[in-house]
């Protein structure tokens, strides 16, 4: 193929990625979907209701209408602006499917944290609040409560369509009990509960987060069904269940960790359970799941040794332990559940 044939437009749309990532970021950080809930509306009324200067009114609209976020009926000053079926699901404050959590969290957290992805790769070491602060993460969310939930519904909001579909794609009818290790606000345990309303749920977290959980299944009405239990889930063993189950979790930490929380799967587990972890797996050929490589990334800005795993990785390990079958489930795009049993 001649140097003219030879078409830059992938790398421009990739290398200008941020463009439209922003535009997107800055659109529910304002909460555009959620005031388009009701009723479609002009330009100048959406700039009057977000607060917008009115040189950008039109540009920032149309931007998101050529992203194929909003839809537009008619032009210039007449044209109404509204939601598309995506945006109204999942990115409108009201609706039940809300999953702009962790687009907020993008926008506030990591956005900024990436700008310095070219020194984790030289050096290592995380570039989160850990270089700018002195403490970890963890240890900064932990000690403000609000911005701990505000995580935790991030989290939430990335994770829990890849849960539902575990609830229907994993065969629960067999196992009678479920520990969620790390259940953070406890969606996980309750999906399942209510998809399978023969289970008894754990959801097992720190402290801190526990309290969280407790409102979360408070609200849902299922505090018969999903215990709450606190503890540490590397110096604690784990509540002994049917199924253990770990969300977005062992990606977070370096090999030696990964072992330990797969080890103690291992020993809270009867014989015939199972031990299962949803991740952004990587394809074995690492060719294939860009989120899922580009995740592993981000635990690298997060944490330094953290990092995500193949399928094939996840096999290994768990049969080191000495879980007999592994199998990977597709749960949706970037999605899997990886599945050890005992």
């Amino acid at each position: 193929m001649s140097r003219s044939e030879l078409d830059p437009s992938h790398i421009m749309q990739v290398g200008a990625g941020f463009w439209a990532s922003k535009t997107l970021l800055s659109a529910v950080e304002m909460g555009l979907f959620t005031i388009l809930d009701v009723e479609a509306l002009t330009a100048a009324q959406v700039g009057e209701r977000l607060g917008l200067h009115p040189r950008p009114i039109y540009d920032f609209l149309d931007t998101l209408v050529a992203l194929r976020f909003l839809e537009r009926d008619g032009e210039g000053g007449d044209g109404r602006y509204r939601n598309t079926a995506e945006t109204a699901a999942f990115l409108n404050r009201r609706s039940p499917s809300y999953m702009g959590g962790i687009l907020e969290m993008f926008n506030s957290r990591l956005y900024g944290f990436w700008n310095d992805l070219t020194e984790a790769l030289k050096t290592g070491k995380p570039q989160n609040e850990l270089k700018r602060t002195g403490q970890a993460m963890f240890d900064e969310l932990y000690s403000d409560p609000a911005r701990l939930e505000e995580f935790m519904l991030a989290m939430e909001g990335i994770s829990v369509g890849s849960f539902h579909a575990l609830a229907e794609k994993f065969d629960f009818s067999k196992y009678k009990s479920v520990c969620d290790v790390g259940g953070a606000s406890g969606r996980l345990c309750i999906v399942l509960a209510f998809r399978h309303p023969h289970l008894q749920c754990t959801s097992f977290d720190l402290p801190v987060v526990t309290s969280i959980a407790e409102k979360t299944v408070a609200t849902a009405g299922l505090t018969d069904r999903i215990r709450c239990t606190s503890g540490d889930c590397f110096t604690d063993p784990f509540p002994r269940a049917d199924v253990i189950t770990m969300g977005m979790i062992l990606h977070d930490w370096n090999l030696e960790r990964k072992m330990q929380l797969i080890g103690s799967a291992f020993q809270a587990l009867p014989e015939g359970g199972a031990f299962v972890v949803v991740e952004n797996l990587i394809d074995d050929a690492r060719r294939e799941n860009a989120f899922g490589l580009m995740m592993s990334l981000n635990m690298l800005i997060e944490f330094g040794d953290g990092f995500d795993y193949t399928g094939s990785d996840f096999t290994r390990w768990c049969k080191e332990v000495g879980f007999r079958d592994v199998e990977v489930i597709p749960l949706g795009g970037p999605a899997s559940a990886g599945i050890a049993y005992k």
